[in-house]
């Protein structure tokens, strides 16, 4: 279905960029007659034109600048024609590439002005990078109205005139124009200088004369061979740029994962030491507390066997008092000694007793501290230390076991002895002498007591050894277990910098890999290209040849030909041939200079057959390419005039050549 039927069709529909459009609409030629004023008519048919290009085109949609353009055409036609032609321009003369919201094509058209700019200004090109101006702070809006919003609408018409004949080429031409024209002005400027001076001074400098403007820009050199391969550069570059976006994002996430994992183990570290600290100071501790034990350890051990000792002495004392009861007579001596016995045997029990309070305190605090340890949970390890210390528990009770049995025994061995004091009443020393004998029993008693309790106290402290013994082994898993995890932690880190080493090879690897494969694409395409010159080549020289070749055999028809009619026909041919050579080569239709330029006219022609850049153009004969234009030849006559100007060229210009050999390719041409 065509745009021009659509458009009543389109003006039905709603578009999502009707808010922008309307938005633009009162700021687009707010002077102008046309469009002055709100709700006016040429803003409603500029509003219609808009939003039915949007809903044609919905990839571009609507973009700023573009409404610009179709104010100018509504200014000379319908809204209907305006629309169809906007979308001609659109889709013909790359506007379309331009508007896309990605703006590719204006990037593009940056990129290959700069390269100009840097080309045929570079003092200019010098100062506006030293000034940090950028091309797209003034020449953006060049590409995307067209000048519309730089000139005047006269001259801006003139510059869409021909932009609708030749395309952006004339957009490059006439911007870089402007700059040669105010380059010495632009050069005393800084950047808000110049952002000024592009804005109030040069759109108004080519009021009065537009075909000046015109003549600036078509003496700007052009070459739209650089042009392409300046589209390919860019194109390369901005492939480029995208895989490194793309490599950067997929480092910035591997650098994140990292990260994340470099925190984890940060972590697991500081727990490590905290754990590990906090244990050296609980084993600090515990050592501490162990040596106090072991101390007092020490001390009741020491005072145990100073009891046992004192108790042997009391057995043997009471033995020797036993025998002393059997034997009725005691001296003075005996007396006094057991007098000087009993009290040092009380001072003993002083002392034993006190020494018994301070271990009993001590008990209860180590008790009070031993609960306040961690408990030991497993078992099993520990069998065989519990089996001995068993043994060594039975062995302590046994020995109780048979302390109070002999105290049993010395207690009844006492009580008999009282019961036979009776005998004793015969004489006060006698007296004296019993009571000293039953106070030192008694002294002997406790002093059973005594060692009693205190084997108990080392039954008790054999068992604060063993939970001693307990905790040491306790601490030893620990520290075993903290010394484990360091030697994981520096694994860990080991195997990390491993793996970062392997991905900084794998990346350098992958990079060679690349500009390896890069470099035979390129050495591919450069053998290709070669080929394919080669080819041409080989080509022409075949074409040559044959042309060669089939001169030869109608040269030696002429010459072996033996008819006289025939030759009379050729010569009468060749006269013909001749005459029209000479109408030919008479003055050109065109001889008085060309009003209009003669790069408007070479659009007219192939493309391939234009010259590559301005300078070969200028060595082209405007008439020989509007001759060519206008009276184009058949293959036969082009084959004839090929090989007529061949002995031109050798004579330099003489028409007086051979008519055999002038007439010798047409002849051929007649043939066949």
């Amino acid at each position: 279905m065509p745009v021009k039927n659509q458009y009543s069709e389109l003006l039905k529909m709603s578009s999502p960029c009707e808010k922008l459009i309307r938005r633009d609409i009162a700021r687009t030629y707010p002077e102008h007659e046309f469009f002055k004023g709100q709700d006016s008519l040429g803003q409603e048919v500029l509003f219609n034109v808009m939003k039915a290009y949007s809903l044609v085109d919905r990839e571009v949609g609507y973009c700023q600048g573009s409404a610009f353009i179709v104010g100018l055409l509504l200014m000379q036609m319908p809204e209907e024609e305006a629309f169809c032609v906007f979308v001609r321009l659109m889709q013909e003369y790359r506007l379309r590439e331009l508007f896309k919201p990605s703006m590719a094509e204006l990037g593009l058209c940056i990129y290959q002005f700069e390269y100009m700019l840097q080309e045929q200004l570079p003092d200019l090109n010098t100062h506006f990078r030293s000034q940090s101006f950028h091309t797209s702070m003034y020449a953006s809006s060049w590409f995307l109205t067209l000048f519309l919003t730089t000139f005047p609408l006269p001259v801006a018409t003139r510059v869409f005139d021909i932009f609708m004949y030749e395309g952006l080429e004339i957009v490059f031409r006439v911007g870089l124009a402007l700059l040669q024209v105010n380059q010495a002005e632009l050069m005393q400027l800084d950047m808000e200088g110049m952002s000024q001076y592009f804005q109030r001074v040069i759109p108004h400098q080519f009021d009065s004369c537009p075909d000046k403007l015109v003549l600036k820009a078509y003496q700007v050199k052009y070459n739209p061979k650089k042009m392409k391969r300046l589209e390919k550069e860019y194109a390369a570059m901005k492939s480029k740029e995208m895989e490194e976006q793309i490599e950067i994002k997929r480092l910035r996430t591997e650098n994140r994962l990292l990260k994340q994992r470099i925190e984890t183990l940060e972590k697991e570290s500081a727990a490590l030491a905290d754990r590990l600290i906090q244990g050296q100071v609980t084993r600090a501790q515990e050592a501490e507390e162990n040596y106090v034990i072991k101390r007092e350890l020490a001390v009741v051990r020491q005072q145990c066997s100073s009891a046992a000792e004192d108790l042997q002495k009391a057995q043997s004392t009471i033995r020797q008092l036993q025998e002393q009861q059997e034997n009725p007579r005691l001296t003075e001596d005996f007396v006094s000694h057991l007098e000087t016995e009993l009290e040092q045997s009380k001072l003993r029990e002083t002392e034993t007793l006190g020494a018994l309070r301070e271990m009993q305190d001590k008990v209860l605090d180590m008790e009070k501290r031993n609960s306040s340890l961690p408990d030991e949970n497993n078992v099993a390890q520990l069998q065989e230390e519990l089996k001995a210390l068993k043994v060594r528990e039975g062995q302590a009770v046994a020995s109780t076991r048979e302390l109070k049995l002999q105290l049993q025994e010395l207690s009844d061995t006492w009580q008999a002895h009282l019961a036979r004091g009776g005998r004793w009443k015969e004489s006060p020393r006698k007296v004296v002498l019993g009571e000293l004998q039953d106070e030192l029993m008694s002294v002997r008693l406790r002093e059973a007591q005594a060692l009693a309790e205190g084997r108990e106290l080392r039954q008790r402290v054999v068992e604060l050894e063993t939970q001693d013994h307990i905790h040491r082994n306790l601490l030893n898993r620990v520290e075993a277990e903290r010394a484990a995890l360091q030697e994981k932690l520096q694994y860990l880190a080991a195997q990390n910098k491993g793996l970062q080493t392997q991905l900084s090879e794998s990346r350098r690897k992958q990079a060679e890999a690349e500009c390896k494969s890069k470099e035979e694409v390129m050495a591919v395409r450069l053998r290709e290209a070669d080929s394919m010159a080669a080819v041409a080549e080989m080509r022409q020289r075949i074409a040559e040849l044959e042309i060669q070749r089939e001169e030869g055999r109608i040269q030696g028809q002429l010459n072996h030909s033996d008819s006289s009619q025939y030759i009379r026909e050729l010569k009468d041919q060749i006269e013909e041939l001749k005459a029209e050579v000479r109408l030919l080569k008479g003055p050109p239709p065109f001889e008085d200079p060309l009003a209009f330029d003669g790069l408007s006219l070479a659009r007219h022609l192939d493309e391939d057959s234009l010259p590559s850049s301005d300078e070969e153009l200028l060595g082209v004969g405007v008439g020989a390419a509007l001759q060519d234009a206008l009276y184009p030849l058949s293959p036969r006559d082009a084959r004839f005039f090929h090989h007529l100007e061949r002995p031109a060229k050798d004579s330099e210009g003489s028409s007086d050549s051979d008519p055999d050999e002038l007439a010798a390719p047409y002849s051929q041409g007649l043939d066949n």
